[in-house]
């Protein structure tokens, strides 16, 4: 009996809560359908303020104050610049410079001018010249290379275009500036090393400049535009150096 009457109760206990968290159950304040009308309603509400936020927001960053915010210091520096130096650069043409005697501020207006800070969609050009810097690869292995003539695009391996020792053997200007054992002249810092190097034995470490620039490339507009670039990068050289290397 007492069994009997303990399963009883416990079947009470067991039915009362039951019926109490069914109680508790609540409808859901919104039907499926009602979701579903909201979702189509205000989705194209979201679009719309979106596109406004995105279209009020490209008028509004281009206003001055906006700009300075968002700007770097070496930014603000080229403001008035129509493509700027990428800062990442800046100590690689410092450290070529410093190697060779030249200009850094010359290094800089050259990868402007050859390959707008290697931004062109292509580093090899029609005639042939190749890597960041625009070299001819007879120029970078060396002229006195078998298979070199005319413009300078040889019918040199691939093996020994970027063969240290073979760039010695002919004379070349290619470097191995970052001791990896080949100088590329589609490595940046290699490229900028050989240009460098290029160029401070074509004058500019003597500051002859104009005939460096021309050896480089010899036509009379290509002096210009290198020396509009270089007097440009000059204006502003002490206050790049200064913000990228101690204002960090």
């Amino acid at each position: 009996m007492v069994e009997d009457k303990f399963k009883v109760d416990v079947a009470k206990v067991v039915k009362n809560n039951y019926k109490k968290k069914k109680k508790k159950l609540k409808k859901p304040i919104l039907t499926p359908g009602v979701k579903i009308f909201l979702i189509v309603l205000l989705l194209p509400i979201s679009i719309t303020v979106y596109s406004l936020v995105v279209f009020a927001w490209g008028g509004i960053s281009n206003l001055p104050f906006i700009q300075n915010f968002s700007q770097s210091e070496v930014e603000k520096i080229q403001s008035e610049f129509d493509l700027q130096i990428p800062e990442e650069y800046i100590p690689i043409y410092i450290s070529a410079a410093n190697t060779y005697s030249v200009p850094w501020t010359l290094l800089a207006a050259h990868h402007r001018v050859e390959t707008r800070f290697s931004t062109m969609k292509s580093l090899v050009s029609p005639v042939g010249a190749e890597g960041h810097m625009q070299f001819m690869p007879c120029t970078f292995v060396g002229w006195s290379h078998p298979t070199c003539s005319n413009l300078g695009e040889g019918d040199i391996p691939e093996s020994e275009k970027t063969n240290p020792q073979t760039i010695k053997k002919y004379g070349g200007y290619g470097v191995d500036a970052n001791g990896d054992g080949v100088a590329d002249p589609f490595d940046i810092e290699d490229a900028i090393y050989s240009a460098a190097n290029y160029l401070s034995r074509a004058g500019a470490s003597e500051g002859e400049l104009k005939k460096a620039i021309f050896n480089y490339n010899h036509s009379d507009k290509y002096v210009e535009d290198i020396l509009f670039y270089y007097h440009q990068y000059e204006e502003v050289s002490d206050d790049l150096v200064q913000t990228v290397f101690y204002s960090k």
